[in-house]
Order: structure tokens, then sequence, then C-alpha cells
């Protein structure tokens, strides 16, 4: 792992020139050499603080990959050598997070990645409101994880131990459960923890939607999967409450999605609603479900940053988010309506996507955790079609105020949206053959 570390350290010189292709290349080079890694159901390349596994194998490659879906989103910005660093810092950091078998080096990743955000969302956001949203997301994270440090240094006085490659055998109450995943549980966002997510995503730049929504939101399933392997015995007693929280937000987020008017508003609560699947499927605790997670983990990332590409192309034409003037898009750009209407459908869970596999699984999973939880994913599954025909429906039909039609879309974004869509459908088959 140390090689490849060593690789990313030795692109920071290359920032000096602006070389916008370049960094495009080495983003792609290190996905086409990590992905000849052996990563199989035990650790890999592990040494004193790294080591691969599936999990942060299949990661790390989606980080890599989002960061140069990223780059060619903001062809505007390429000639600032200053965002590129930027994105360039929060990759590295998503590295070490999805690498890192050391507790202390994953918590202080997971805290430093906050700053290069940040920086992202003030510097290249759109509205003056994005410093509040900053300030939302800085808080909810700061106030969420401190104490799991003290958790951390408390470990580490007893035991003079901090992998997670071992497992932990002495007595824990809920309270130091509550501090272990209260960080975790913030950044999938959890329903009544989801309050920064909206915020941050409406007054955040495209490249920090995808950030956001590709791979900050699959940090907090990530750490869950880590710790829980530390004390099973104590999720396996406490599991049911975040369960119960993840069975009903699913369902309720999926009503504050029908009465949303803006678009990446709707489109961020419905990460939400997928995420609460996604923690319903870690908390099983079963093999079933903990596939199922890491593949929903890896389809919302292509799929909900898809969502967020075509928002933004929609906003670069019309300089409005609103669904009552965002409207009518057939007619004003018929080229990208099939986009909108694959992005939905797979946000929806329809095959052939690997959407469709992973809510399977986690649904399977969940009926055995709890019998009765198909009536909630019943009417949780029907309302998130509800939302996803509603975001189509209503920004695609209607009347638009110029009633011709041309092709307005760049190669680049048709490109873009390309690369997000065509892994969703070869995934399934690759998930099928192994």
């Amino acid at each position: 792992m140390m090689s490849y570390l060593f690789f990313m350290v030795f692109m920071i010189p290359l920032f000096n020139f602006n070389f916008w292709y370049s960094y495009q290349f080495i983003y792609m080079l290190f996905i086409f050499v990590f992905m000849f890694v052996s990563s199989e159901l035990n650790l890999c390349f592990i040494s004193y603080l790294f080591g691969v596994d599936y999990i942060s194998y299949s990661l790390i490659i989606l980080s890599f990959y989002i960061i140069s879906l990223m780059n060619l989103a903001s062809l505007m910005l390429m000639k600032s050598s200053s965002f590129l660093l930027i994105n360039y810092f929060i990759c590295f950091l998503l590295f070490l997070i999805f690498s890192s078998i050391n507790m202390l080096l994953m918590y202080m990743s997971f805290e430093f990645i906050l700053i290069p955000l940040m920086i992202l969302i003030l510097g290249w956001g759109y509205q003056p409101e994005r410093l509040s949203s900053g300030i939302y997301l800085f808080f909810y994270t700061l106030f969420g994880s401190l104490p799991l440090f003290v958790f951390i240094m408390y470990i580490y006085n007893d035991l003079y131990l901090m992998c997670f490659v071992f497992e932990l055998s002495f007595d824990f109450n809920f309270i130091s459960h509550l501090v272990v995943v209260m960080p975790f549980l913030i950044k999938f966002p959890m329903f009544m923890l989801h309050f920064w997510l909206p915020k941050a995503h409406v007054q955040a730049p495209i490249s920090g939607s995808m950030i956001l929504a590709g791979l900050m939101l699959k940090i907090g399933g990530y750490g869950l999967i880590r710790f829980m392997y530390l004390n099973e015995l104590l999720f396996y007693n406490y599991s049911y409450i975040w369960f119960t929280f993840g069975i009903v937000g699913s369902l309720m987020v999926s009503f504050i999605c029908l009465i949303q008017v803006d678009l990446k508003c709707l489109i961020a609560y419905s990460s939400v609603a997928h995420m609460s699947l996604c923690l319903m499927g870690i908390l099983t605790m079963s093999k079933m479900g903990l596939f199922g997670s890491l593949i929903m983990m890896l389809s919302h990332g292509l799929c909900s940053s898809g969502l967020f590409c075509l928002a933004n192309i929609c906003y670069l034409r019309v300089n409005s988010r609103s669904l009552y003037l965002v409207k009518g898009m057939i007619f004003f750009m018929p080229s990208l309506s099939i986009f909108w209407f694959l992005f939905s459908s797979f946000n929806m869970g329809c095959p052939p996507s690997i959407n469709f596999l992973s809510e399977l699984m986690i649904i399977i999973s969940s009926i055995c955790y709890f019998d009765f939880s198909y009536y909630y994913l019943f009417f949780s599954s029907f309302f998130c079609a509800c939302f996803c025909f509603y975001l189509y429906s209503y920004s695609q039909h209607g009347s638009f105020s110029d009633m011709f039609s041309y092709g307005n879309i760049y190669a680049s974004e048709f490109l873009l949206l390309f690369n997000h869509l065509y892994p969703l459908i070869l995934l399934l088959f690759w998930f099928m053959i192994f």
C-alpha cells in the first residue's frame, strides 16, 4: 500500500503546472493499476497502518472514479490549479480513510477532510447562504466525532491497541456504543441527523455535490462496518434502535421528497432515503445485508452523482433549480431526456442496474431480521418510485417558455453522464458472474 501512497504524494508537484488532462490521465492510471490488486475476503497488502479488503478496495476505486468525473464536470474551472489541488487533497484523504486499519489515522483523515470540503463549498458555491451550510456541516461532524476521539484514546490507554483487525472483548455500555456510532450515523446521514445534508448540497458547486453524494456519505457506512467488527455483541444488543430509525426514516423522507420544489433538495433527500436502507442492511449483521449495503453504496455513489450532474446542466441553461421553472426540458433539451429517464429509473431500483440487486438483498435481509418490516419496506419502495416519477415528470413535461427544440448539450457533458451510467449496468453482470 505504501507504493500507492507514494504514487499520490509524488503527484503534488504537478499542480504547479496547469495540465488538466494530465490529472485526468493520472487518476485513470491509478484506477487501472489498483484494479489488479488481489483483493479477497481477507485483508491483503497489510502494513503497520494500511490494508485492503473487498470493502475498501471497491470504495477506493469509486473515490478515484468520482474525483475524475468531478474534474470533468467542472471544465469551467479547469484553469484553476487551486480547485484541482483541493479535489486532489479530498481524494488523498479518502484514500487514507478507506485504506487505513489504524483507528487514529482514520479518525484524523475523517476530521481533516472537512477543511478542503468547506473550502470547496465556500470558495466555489453559488449562493450567499453557503457560509451557513458550511457551518452546519462543520459543527455536525465536529460535535459527533469528538467523543469518538476520547473513546479511541481510552482503548489505547487500556489495550495499547488501535487496530481494526482485533476484537475487543471487554464490556461496553450503551453510552460507549452511542459514542462509536454517532459520527458515522451523522455522515450517512441517518433520519433526524440529516439536516446538514440538504443545506450543504444546495449551496455546494457541482463538484461539491458529487463528492458529498458520491463519497462522503459512504464514509459513514465504511466506518460503521469497521467499528462493528470490534465488538459484534455490542451492535447485536443495540442495533435495533438504529434499525428503527432507518426503517421509519426511509418512509418519512420519501414523503418529504414529494413536497420539494428544488431539484438539488429533492435529490439530496432521496440520498437520505437510500442511505437509510443501506443502514438497515448493515445493522442486520448478515452476509447478505452487508454485501447489499456495499453494492448500494457503489450504486448510489454513481446514480446520485449523475442526477446532480443533470440538475447542474439544467441550472446552467435555465439559471434556476425550481421545478416551477425547470419544466418542459424534453422540448428544450430532448437529447438529455433519456438520461433523466434512466437515472430516475435506476434511482428507484429498476433492473438492469445494481440498484435493483442491492435493494433486493437489503429487503431480504431486513425481513429476516425483523418479520414485520416488509410493511414499511413495501410503502418505502412505493413512495421511492413515486418521488422518482415526480422528479422525471415535473422536470421533463409541462410547458416551457420557448417552444422550440435544439441540442444545447456539449460532448463533454454527454461523456460525463455516460461515464456515470455504464458502470451501473456493467457491475450487475460482474456481480452475477462472481
